[in-house]
C-alpha cells in the first residue's frame, strides 16, 4: 500500500453519504476540523426521528461543508452529483441499518444497500474516485463459531438479510476494484456506540428504557456478547484508513474495526445501571432469528495497516453517552 499522509487541509475534497447518519455525521465533524471540503449526502428518512439527524447536520454547518439532500437508490441524482463535483475520496456510510428491521421491511435493504451502493460504484466508475471507503459489518461472519473473527474467515453463511446485503456489498466493490482499477477499502464496523446514536441501538434503547422505568428485552438471557466499539474510535479507523490508498492487484483491502474485547450483554446492562444510577426491568427473552451470540474482531490487520485499532474502555464511552443522552433529552 502506497501512504499518503496526514489528509491535507483545503486540497482534498471527500463525499460523505449518510452524513447526517450516527458514524457519519461524526466522521464529517472530524474531516472538517482537520480543515477539509466534505460534501454530503442523506435521505434524511423516517426510520427513526428525522430530528435527530437534523439536530446532527446542524453540527456540520460550517463554510467547508456542502449538504444534498436525495435519495442515493436515485442514479440519476448519484450521476448528477458526480458530474458536478470531482472527489478524492467518497465515503459510503449511507445504509439500511440493523437485523430485526430487514425481518419485516427487507424492500428498505435492497434499495438502500444494494441498489444504492450500485449507483455509488457506478459514479465512481464513470466520473473518477481517488478511494472508495465504504461501511461493511460484522454481521457478515453469520454463525461463525471461531472466535475472534478474522478477515480471513469464511463470510458464505449470512443469517439475516442485512448481513446478505453487506457480504454482497464486498463483492460489487471487490469486482469493481478488480475490473476498473477503483482503490476501495471496507470496513467492518462491530456493534458501534456513542453520543447521536441511533435510537434502535442498544445504548441507546436501554438507557431510554431505564431513564423512563419501562422493561427492556434481554436476548438469550443476556448471554449475548459483542465486541462494543466507541465511535470516536471507528471515526479513527476511518480516517488513517482514508490516507492509505490499495495499490494492489486489485487495489482492494478490508479491515475489521472492533473493540477486540467482547462484553456479555449483562455486563453492558449493569454498566449502564451504575452509570444511570437507577436499576433496569429486564425481561429475559430467547435469541431473536437473525441474531447471533457472540461478534469479536481481529483487528490485527487494521493495527498493522494503519497503526491503530480501537481500545476505548466501555465504562469510558457508557459513561460519554449518557451524558450526551441527559443532556441532549434533558432527562
Amino acid at each position: 500500500m502506497r501512504e499518503s499522509g496526514r489528509l491535507p487541509a483545503l486540497s482534498m475534497k471527500v463525499l460523505v453519504t449518510g452524513c447526517a447518519g450516527f458514524i457519519g455525521m461524526h466522521l464529517t465533524r472530524r474531516l472538517l476540523d482537520e480543515g477539509i471540503e466534505v460534501v454530503g449526502v442523506d435521505s434524511l428518512n423516517d426510520h427513526y426521528d428525522p430530528a435527530l439527524k437534523r439536530a446532527r447536520l446542524a453540527r456540520l454547518e460550517t463554510p467547508g461543508f456542502r449538504f444534498h439532500h436525495f435519495d442515493l437508490a436515485d442514479g440519476e441524482a448519484v450521476a448528477e452529483l458526480f458530474s458536478q463535483d470531482r472527489f478524492d475520496q467518497v465515503v459510503h456510510l449511507a445504509a439500511q441499518a440493523g437485523v430485526r428491521y430487514s425481518l419485516t421491511n427487507p424492500q428498505a435493504y435492497i434499495n438502500a444497500n444494494l441498489v444504492a451502493f450500485g449507483h455509488v460504484l457506478e459514479a465512481c466508475r464513470h466520473h473518477g474516485a481517488g478511494h472508495l471507503v465504504y461501511a461493511s459489518s460484522s454481521s457478515v461472519y453469520g454463525g461463525n463459531q471461531k472466535l475472534p473473527f478474522s478477515v480471513q474467515d469464511r463470510t458464505d453463511r449470512p443469517v439475516s438479510l442485512y448481513a446478505a446485503t453487506k457480504k454482497s456489498n464486498e463483492l460489487m466493490a471487490h469486482a469493481y476494484s478488480h475490473l476498473f482499477r477503483i482503490p476501495m477499502t471496507g470496513l467492518r464496523f462491530f456493534a458501534v456506540y456513542g453520543p447521536w446514536g441511533r435510537p434502535d441501538m442498544s445504548a441507546f434503547l436501554f438507557t431510554k428504557a431505564i431513564v423512563e422505568g419501562r422493561p427492556i428485552d434481554v436476548f438469550n438471557d443476556g448471554k449475548m456478547e459483542r465486541d462494543f466499539t466507541y465511535v470516536d474510535d471507528i471515526v479513527e479507523g476511518v480516517a488513517r484508513v482514508m490516507r492509505t490508498v490499495p495499490d494492489g492487484e486489485p487495489p482492494y483491502r478490508l479491515y475489521n474495526i472492533g473493540n477486540h474485547q467482547p462484553v456479555q450483554l449483562m455486563t453492558f446492562i449493569e454498566t449502564l445501571e451504575r452509570l444511570l444510577g437507577k436499576t433496569a426491568i429486564k425481561v429475559l427473552k430467547p435469541m431473536q432469528p437473525g441474531d447471533v451470540v457472540s461478534t469479536y474482531a481481529d483487528a490485527d490487520d487494521l493495527r498493522a495497516a494503519v497503526g491503530f485499532a480501537p481500545a476505548t474502555p466501555l465504562e469510558t464511552g457508557l459513561d460519554r453517552f449518557t451524558r450526551w443522552y441527559r443532556d441532549y433529552y434533558k432527562v
